[in-house]
């Protein structure tokens, strides 16, 4: 599996607010480092004493009150619209694609997201040092993706279960469903034993 695969598995879809993000970061650090640049005088004495919003500005505005009223308010409530949508976008849990095998009407076959993360959990649970394992089903009915956390027992060969996770429950899964390519991201854990009691 190789990096970019696992990534896509591991990955929520933060690609936009990611960039949004940094594109906001990247506006304010501009807009920071000018009023530095110009509060320290090194664009001209004068730029460095004026007070912060321009006469001139503050003479057209007073001039176009209405207009400036009317944009100012228009300008506050699509921040607010774009704010409120970023939030619940970021809030929202994450999607668990079903996948549809058939999509012949009348005949359709859709495997639900469930199913995919118990049949690949029970496959990967009977893997020789695997205590236990949590699947999740992720990414879209497009392109889905799988997340998967093992728990092994002290001792266990992690190149044999790797070996045996992507020849055995991998490909089983990805021959059932149809699908060249199933992005995944494996998390090992080593399995507590339970606390020995001292007397």
């Amino acid at each position: 599996m190789s990096k970019s695969v696992a990534a896509k598995a591991l990955s929520r879809s933060y690609a936009g607010e990611r960039t949004l993000t940094f594109l906001i970061g990247l506006l304010a650090l501009a807009g920071g480092a000018l009023a530095l640049v110009v509060g320290f005088g090194l664009l001209g004495r004068f730029r460095g004493r004026r007070p912060l919003l321009d006469p001139m500005a503050l003479a057209w505005l007073g001039g176009h009150a209405t207009p400036a009223r009317i944009a100012a308010i228009v300008l506050g409530l699509l921040l607010f619209v774009l704010g409120l949508r970023w939030t619940v976008r970021s809030l929202r849990p994450e999607p668990r694609p079903d996948l549809d095998l058939d999509r012949t009407e009348g005949a359709e076959l859709v495997v639900t997201a469930a199913a995919i993360s118990g049949a690949v959990q029970a496959d990967a649970e009977q893997l020789d040092g695997v205590s236990r394992a949590r699947v999740r089903a992720v990414g879209s009915r497009t392109s889905p993706a799988l997340r998967i956390t093992l728990w092994l027992h002290e001792g266990t060969d992690l190149k044999a279960v790797w070996a045996a996770l992507d020849t055995q429950v991998l490909a089983r899964a990805r021959e059932s469903l149809g699908l060249d390519v199933l992005p995944t991201a494996v998390r090992l854990e080593l399995d507590t034993s339970p606390a020995k009691r001292v007397r």
